[in-house]
């Protein structure tokens, strides 16, 4: 019987690809050890807080602003650029300086695409032989494919799946941490080194995405468990999840990607104009050379007008912001979005990052975020929210 006859069967509908399982870890076990509740996120089965006594979300958070915590952060991407011209061909990418780099000292940095957005932020640090880079773990895999087909004939690109990724973020991450690696201390905000424990290779640098001290270290998958089991037997640390995580950067007036940054921003829309050192701006010894180079620098220095700019705001009154609201002026016109928001542990008040007209993006300005269709009173304010601590020496 053709398929065309009318008493003929229909054909079954096709199958539903399933998702993708999520990846985890090499510290999966220890989260679930430890009563974590772990959720989905970058393809990852990933603790967003613990559960437990003096667990949670705002324990972790004032646990990590008063003592140590120690977060997972295996999901990052971690590659290395090998070669002679490995620095120079990153320059081509972003808008730093990267052959200015001297050993073990490590940047913020911006891929861009042709049209002068972010494609993702990362950190790069010049080690012994490489450049080590530290990627956003959404977007891994298409940075890789990006590095991969700019740079690709210039330099080799090592992604690192094996490597695990820990941070260590607190006041007193210094303290717990030289017990296991001695001279870990002697380091200050932004720089690397390579130590070892018990026989085995770590890279560590003095930096995070907390707002306070602390550092990230990179070990070996196997070791990864081992390492984080004796962190937390240090009387300061505790664990802390994704919530806290949020929560901390937030604070500290650090973007998160997809949320504050996507292609579509330029650096001085997203205010981070402190990030292109004056050898890659004008007149610099090597201006330009990245993508979209004209506008990026005429946006950065005021040569060209920005569509929007990135703010931080607080609620007058004690309703919680949450991303997208709207943002409005006092009279009801649409000026902006929140990109970020939630109550503040540290401050016990709603604050919020969000991009507005640049009129509207003096310290000061009231604003108005709807909120279930009412209007919150929001003043923009300088960030970050808390002063951050980083250790400089």
């Amino acid at each position: 019987m053709s398929a065309l006859q009318p008493n003929s069967k229909p054909a079954a509908a096709a199958a539903t690809p399933p998702a993708p399982a999520l990846q985890r870890t090499p510290l999966h076990a220890l989260h679930q050890e430890l009563g974590a509740r772990l959720v989905p996120f970058a393809g990852y089965e990933l603790p967003v807080q613990y559960q437990g006594p003096g667990q949670g979300l705002l324990a972790e958070h004032l646990h990590t602003r008063a003592s140590a915590a120690l977060f997972d952060v295996s999901h990052m991407g971690q590659v290395r650029l090998h070669g002679p011209d490995a620095a120079a061909a990153l320059e081509t990418l972003l808008p730093m300086d990267v052959l200015g780099l001297g050993l073990n000292q490590q940047r913020y940095g911006l891929l861009l695409n042709d049209a002068g957005g972010i494609i993702d932020d990362l950190m790069f640090v010049r080690c012994d032989a490489h450049l080590g880079l530290v990627l956003n773990g959404a977007c891994k895999a298409a940075d890789l494919a990006h590095l991969q087909q700019r740079i690709g004939s210039r330099c080799t690109i090592e992604p690192l799946p094996e490597q695990a990724l820990l941070a260590l973020q607190g006041p007193l991450a210094a303290v717990a941490l030289q017990r296991l690696l001695p001279g870990a201390e002697k380091l200050i905000f932004m720089q690397g080194a390579a130590l070892a424990w018990q026989g085995h290779d770590l890279y560590l640098t003095r930096s995070g995405y907390s707002g306070e001290d602390g550092f990230e270290i990179s070990l070996p998958a196997p070791v990864a468990e081992a390492f984080a089991r004796a962190l937390l037997a240090q009387a300061e640390v505790k664990p802390a999840g994704l919530g806290a995580r949020n929560s901390l950067r937030l604070e500290a007036g650090l973007c998160l990607y997809g949320q504050d940054l996507d292609p579509s921003t330029t650096p001085a829309e997203a205010a981070l104009g402190w990030a292109v050192q004056k050898v890659r701006r004008s007149g610099g010894a090597r201006a330009g050379g990245f993508p979209a180079a004209e506008r990026v620098l005429a946006e950065l220095e005021g040569r060209l007008p920005l569509a929007r700019k990135r703010v931080g705001l607080i609620a007058s009154e004690r309703v919680p912001v949450r991303e997208p609201a709207l943002l409005q002026s006092p009279s009801g016109t649409p000026v902006g979005q929140v990109s970020s928001g939630l109550l503040s542990p540290s401050l016990n008040q709603p604050i919020a990052m969000g991009y507005v007209a640049p009129e509207c993006a003096a310290v000061g300005t009231v604003l108005h975020a709807v909120v279930r269709g009412k209007p919150v009173p929001m003043t923009v304010s300088a960030l970050p929210f808390v002063p951050t601590r980083y250790h400089r020496g």
